[in-house]
């Protein structure tokens, strides 16, 4: 098929050249993850986080979009994203404050950081503000326990926080807390 032909197929069907079927062209972004891989079905995890990297998130329709594409039954792509904590299923918020709970934090305050945030932000750990402007997460451990206490804001390592430095912190990315 011709560049002239393919690009006449594309505007008699209404859409750009380019442009996904689904109307979302982030799709494409999962499409190479999915052509790299040779749509094989092993490339499930790898599809999934590159799918959560572009959306934020893994709605149903983008789980069910994977399963189809790598012939795998809904469920067994389900089950493997609810397994794996590090896969999201809400949207998130505007900032990410990750605090670790594994035994050096823990030891050194990470709890009261954790209660400190969920209070001035009216925000469980696991969720995501009513406003949307900060999702407030836990992990086990984050690897860096000789920094302990660690939080991870917006994707930068924070190390020896305390309750104070982590509310003055999102404070100065979200506002004043409630």
């Amino acid at each position: 098929m011709s560049d002239t032909t393919t690009r006449r197929a594309a505007e008699t069907s209404g859409r750009q050249q380019g442009d996904h079927p689904s109307g979302d062209n982030r799709f494409e972004l999962v499409d190479k993850q999915l052509k790299r891989g040779r749509y094989s079905q092993d490339q499930l995890i790898e599809t999934l986080h590159v799918a959560q990297d572009v959306f934020g998130n893994l709605s149903e329709d983008i789980l069910v979009y994977v399963a189809r594409a790598l012939r795998l039954p809904p469920s067994m792509v389900y089950g493997v994203a609810t397994f794996y904590e590090l896969f999201t299923f809400d949207p998130p918020g505007d900032h990410s404050c990750t605090v670790c709970t594994g035994t050096a934090c823990f030891v050194k305050g990470a709890d009261d950081i954790v209660q400190g945030v969920s209070e001035a932000y009216d925000v469980p750990a696991g969720e995501t503000a009513a406003d949307g402007s900060l999702t407030l997460k836990t992990a086990r451990c984050l690897g860096s326990c000789g920094l302990a206490p660690v939080v991870v804001f917006d994707g930068e390592v924070l190390s020896h926080q305390n309750t104070e430095s982590t509310l003055e912190l999102v404070a100065a990315a979200v506002g004043g807390g409630s």
